[in-house]
């Protein structure tokens, strides 16, 4: 059909079957498993870093957590994150990579860019509104995701999506912006 066996994610480790024989291959395949392993490891213990840490130690308990009841937490946050990336592998077995990757970067210019251009250029911006501005931009990125083509059609099977944009960043941008302005003004402490 015209498509490289493995699809198209597969298509550098083809390219060096061509270009180099079955050691180019071995070689690359093994750099490429490596790295999947040390970035899959390293996402997992920053996430459940923050999770144990920040989340839990800092914001739930409000530091009145040892070093033992940090540990567990972590280990649990390990496990629950990897069912986590287990079940969105198998649920988006079939996309590029690299559009997916694409995505990340729209939910995080969404939850991101207009907090760090805010804080930077906009005195009047108030701690409430940086965090719901952050906040609005995450969840509406990622709700535009799953109503438009990429989840909605390609992932839950549905005949058209509820949104036509594959990329989110055009809307949630904005209302990140919008909610941190509006939530600013009416919110005098400023961050």
């Amino acid at each position: 059909s015209g498509a490289p066996r493995g699809g198209t994610n597969m298509v550098a480790l083809h390219l060096a079957r061509f270009l180099g024989g079955e050691v180019l291959f071995g070689i690359m395949a093994a750099v490429t498993f490596a790295t999947i392993l040390a970035v899959v490891s390293g996402l997992t213990v920053a996430a459940a870093s923050a999770l144990s840490h920040d989340l839990y130690a800092n914001v739930i308990s409000r530091g009145s957590v040892n070093e033992k009841q940090e540990a567990v937490v972590f280990r649990f946050s390990c496990v629950l994150i990897g069912i986590i990336g287990i079940g969105l592998g198998i649920a988006f077995e079939g996309q590029n990579i690299l559009f997916l990757t694409g995505l990340l970067y729209s939910i995080a210019a969404s939850a991101c860019f207009p907090v760090l251009v805010m804080s930077m250029f906009w005195e009047r911006l108030t701690t409430a509104g940086a965090v719901i501005g952050g906040s609005a931009g995450l969840i509406s990125s990622v709700s535009l995701i799953i109503v438009g083509p990429t989840v909605w059609v390609q992932v839950l099977g549905n005949a058209t999506p509820l949104v036509p944009f594959s990329q989110p960043a055009i809307i949630s941008v904005p209302i990140a912006f919008l909610a941190m302005i509006v939530v600013s003004l009416y919110w005098k402490k400023v961050l």
